[in-house]
């Protein structure tokens, strides 16, 4: 079930500008901001950083020709620094994007999730929908509170050394939310999966039963992994964000 939801990649130098940090409650985040227009916050999945899940598929620089793209590393990811208390993952990923905007002094962006990013996505848009102009949830639907997906990722085996920590994967449950929560988003919101991905039938399904609202664009032939290569997923993010009213 674990492995469903991981995130792999090949890095490569590329053209990317000078990452900088802010503290974020005694971590470290890292992040890159590139292009003009206005704000998008990209976040990674499990296993990933902003150059795997975002850069190296080309991501960045085509959102980056009309909107400015905010790219971080999750905590316990990438550059970003890497408590090892349980506590100091779930919500707190969340909290970093709040914190990474007011840090930027920026009063509300769109957010673009993929797989753990999705969660972390779906978690702002319950607890600050107020920051958030539009949301896509890539590779992620719903994780229920109280659900049996929720408790497997709880369950995670200790790993020394492991990158990330094992106490993010174990935080995943704190970021589950609850059915009224999420009829009660108001903030337009989206979805794009892969044909292929078991994440569709696990999280997906069921949040098209309670938001048969949010539109869902499938990706031909993608499974989750390589979802993010894939021409359409990369069309689709910028379909979304363009129709969206602009300031």
């Amino acid at each position: 079930m674990a492995s469903t939801i991981f995130l792999h990649g090949p890095t490569f130098a590329g053209d990317a500008p000078k990452t900088q940090t802010f503290d974020s409650n005694g971590v470290s985040i890292s992040y890159t901001v590139e292009g003009k227009g206005e704000p998008v916050v990209l976040i990674h999945g499990l296993y990933a950083s902003a150059q795997v899940n975002w850069r190296a598929p080309g991501i960045i620089r085509l959102l980056a020709t009309n909107y400015q793209v905010i790219a971080l590393d999750v905590r316990g990811h990438g550059a970003s620094g890497k408590p090892t208390k349980e506590s100091d993952y779930g919500v707190e990923m969340a909290e970093d994007i709040v914190r990474l905007l007011d840090h930027l002094k920026i009063k509300q962006a769109h957010l673009v999730g993929y797989s753990m990013g999705g969660m972390i996505t779906m978690k702002i848009l319950t607890r600050h929908p107020d920051r958030v102009k539009s949301a896509v949830l890539g590779g992620m639907g719903w994780m229920r509170e109280g659900g049996t997906l929720q408790n497997v990722w709880g369950r995670a085996r200790e790993r020394e050394g492991s990158v990330p920590p094992t106490a993010c994967i174990r935080s995943f449950g704190a970021l589950a939310v609850r059915e009224q929560e999420i009829k009660a988003i108001k903030v337009p919101t989206a979805v794009l999966i892969g044909e292929n991905d078991p994440i569709r039938q696990l999280y997906v399904e069921p949040l098209e039963v309670i938001r048969p609202d949010w539109p869902v664009t499938i990706v031909p032939a993608a499974g989750h992994l390589a979802c993010v290569i894939m021409p359409e997923f990369k069309a689709g993010i910028k379909k979304w964000l363009d129709e969206q009213p602009k300031n």
